[in-house]
């Protein structure tokens, strides 16, 4: 935690992972502040190559596993991620489910939402489960969190001014396009000047934070619910 530091956030760039050593990496650092705290074993993946990274994500190795037709891949699992949003100049973190495609394009075939995705498990309990969205609202209205949902071509975004009922999410996200790849994310944004004005441990902690708040929230989607334990340092 200690080797961190706020400029490996670059809001032109994204987030730095390369030619830094292995005490420096967020990659390394998070994971570990995961296991730690859940006491499992956690996969990363991520979006971008190089030295910077737009996006980078953490699951559950017992939920994949669990899963019978997609244990083999991420794109099936509810996940923890953290990302530089270079258009709105903001840092997330925070908790994401994927859809995919219901009709995938040629050559794209898995990519395709399968029966024991966590997305199916999250529109299940948006609609059984009033607390779903009651954990959803808290985090919204009180706590500042940001929500993006539907198609990833031209998601819907919510800020703590204003949110979706239960009815008007579930029909976003049910009526994404068959073809377009879709998903939904909650997450608190951060700023430049507050990234700035933060030590690299403290960035950290907030990090971990976040993780923490969405837990009841990730815990919906899943079929091997998350554990907590202990302090996230």
């Amino acid at each position: 935690m200690e080797g961190f530091r706020p400029q490996y956030l670059d809001f032109q760039r994204g987030i730095r992972v390369g030619h830094l050593e292995p005490h420096q990496r967020i990659t390394r650092i998070l994971k570990q502040a995961l296991e730690t705290k859940f006491r499992e074993e956690f996969v990363t993946d991520r979006y971008g190559r190089g030295v910077y990274w737009q996006w980078i994500c953490f699951l559950s190795r017992a939920n994949r596993a669990a899963k019978p037709l997609s244990h083999h891949t991420n794109f099936g699992c509810a996940k923890f991620f953290i990302s530089i949003n270079r258009e709105d100049r903001a840092f997330q973190t925070g908790m994401q489910v994927e859809r995919g495609y219901i009709e995938a394009p040629s050559g794209r075939a898995s990519w395709e939402l399968r029966k024991d995705w966590d997305w199916l498990h999250m529109i299940d309990a948006l609609e059984k489960n009033p607390q779903f969205y009651r954990f959803l609202r808290r985090l919204l209205k009180e706590e500042g969190f940001h929500l993006k949902v539907g198609s990833w071509t031209k998601p819907s975004g919510f800020t703590p001014k204003e949110w979706p009922s239960a009815n008007q999410l579930l029909g976003m996200l049910t009526k994404i396009p068959a073809n377009h790849w879709g998903g939904f994310q909650l997450y608190y944004p951060m700023s430049p000047e507050e990234v700035r004005g933060s030590t690299g441990p403290d960035l950290v902690d907030a990090m971990m934070a976040v993780f923490v708040e969405v837990t009841p929230v990730i815990n919906q989607c899943l079929k091997v619910k998350l554990r907590l334990h202990g302090r996230s340092s």
